[in-house]
């Protein structure tokens, strides 16, 4: 049986993790697109394209570079998403093997990617810019490479837009979240 297929995304520090995990204590397989890059870049001919073009497999080194550099970021991404995807649709298909009655593919380039038409919806999850700062602060982020993280991310929200299907913010609170969570599922499983 094919299960219900939503796309997580949205800007950094804004919950798309908090919202997935929702979704798995609901029920719903959870696929985390970041989980499986880290798992590509480990192949070692990734391995050895990433250490040609950055003369580092480090996360941290990549992570300084690509966040300030957007063309870095569009060749690191050259690099590792065309093995990203099919890790995910077969990750997809897996799920609904075991019987899964959602699966969630939660993923910051879920549009650009071309992951969110493989989705039934695609939520775009958002919070206010300072609640955003605030958390990605609490992440132990120093403020310029929050502020990197965030530039990079361009108007991330003004692309999904237009394919999301629904929206949920998580500004207030935990409760509030889980809240907004629940009635959406609530209408996918009717």
């Amino acid at each position: 049986m094919r299960a219900v297929r939503i796309g997580i995304t949205g800007p950094i520090g804004c919950g798309k993790s908090t919202v997935s995990a929702m979704l798995a204590e609901l029920g719903a397989a959870v696929i985390d697109a970041d989980e499986v890059a880290r798992e590509v870049r480990r192949v070692p001919a990734i391995e050895r394209e990433i250490m040609e073009r950055f003369g580092s497999t480090d996360p941290a080194v990549l992570a300084r570079t690509v966040f300030a550099d957007m063309a870095a970021m569009r060749d690191l991404e050259a690099i590792i998403h065309p093995a990203v995807r099919p890790q995910i649709l077969t990750a997809i298909e897996a799920a609904e093997d075991r019987g899964a009655p959602a699966v969630v593919v939660e993923a910051i380039k879920l549009v650009e990617g071309g992951l969110a038409t493989s989705c039934d919806e695609v939520w775009l999850v958002t919070c206010d810019p300072p609640i955003q700062r605030g958390r990605l602060h609490d992440r132990g982020l120093a403020r310029d490479d929050a502020e990197r993280r965030i530039a990079s991310q361009g108007h991330l929200r003004d692309r999904v837009e237009p394919v999301a299907t629904r929206r949920i913010d998580t500004s207030g609170s935990l409760d509030d979240t889980k809240a907004q969570v629940a009635r959406a599922w609530s209408d996918l499983v009717r």
